[in-house]
């Protein structure tokens, strides 16, 4: 449930839940956050657009060697080899489900009624309290199901000292680390993007071709 921090008192048992990306186009209102606006590719709906966020630690972590050339060509055999019926968007066990439509009076008024089931995919990282979480929804703007992807973890995995059983403050920023204990995440949830549909398995090759081609590892 979303969490009212600068009202509440941050807790233990308060969590970070990050809608993750890849890519960035140039027209996005971030691109400016990105630091490899030089380093480009094209995605699957054709547009060109850089490294971010995700793709961005992975080129980092590679060209400084601590992700080695073999981990990243395993990377990309895994995601190669998934089959169009076992990516996430239309796996048997990733459909939303609806019950048929039943007669229901409510306040004197008439409805069909029926429930709506959506999936949940929860991948734990080793014995970390930190996890990926998928969810299988709707378009917004378009015929189909998206899967969303979410990095979470624990609050106190922040940097941040004192923030429990404290508010935060207005535009209050703090910072969870990458480095060679954990970048494995970076690794299986690159493996997991690649997973979602056949968009993300073609960016997520795509940006694998990028990196390796535009710098070696140290």
């Amino acid at each position: 449930m979303p969490y009212a921090s600068r009202s509440k008192p941050i807790g233990h048992d308060n969590y970070i839940e990050w809608q993750i990306g890849y890519d960035i186009h140039t027209t996005d209102k971030n691109f400016d956050k990105t630091t490899l606006k030089h380093i480009t590719f094209e995605a699957y709906n054709g547009k060109t657009k850089s490294l971010y966020e995700l793709s961005e630690y992975l080129f980092y972590f590679y060209s400084w060697g601590v992700i080695s050339s073999k981990e990243l060509t395993s990377l990309k055999e895994f995601v190669s080899n998934i089959d169009d019926e076992n990516l996430l968007d239309n796996h048997k066990h990733c459909q939303i489900k609806r019950t048929h439509p039943s007669e229901k009076t409510i306040n004197s008024i008439k409805f069909d009624a029926m429930t709506i089931e959506y999936p949940q995919l929860v991948h734990r990282f080793g014995s970390l309290e930190i996890i990926a979480q998928i969810t299988i929804r709707e378009k917004q703007r378009a015929v189909g199901t998206q899967p969303m992807l979410y990095f979470c973890f624990p609050i106190c995995e922040l940097q941040t000292k004192n923030l429990i059983g404290r508010c935060t403050n207005k535009k209050e920023l703090s910072v969870f680390v990458f480095d060679q204990k954990n970048c494995f995440i970076i690794l299986e949830m690159m493996k997991i993007f690649g997973m979602l549909s056949p968009s993300h398995k073609a960016d997520t090759i795509a940006i694998i071709d990028t990196i390796q081609n535009f710098t070696a590892p140290a």
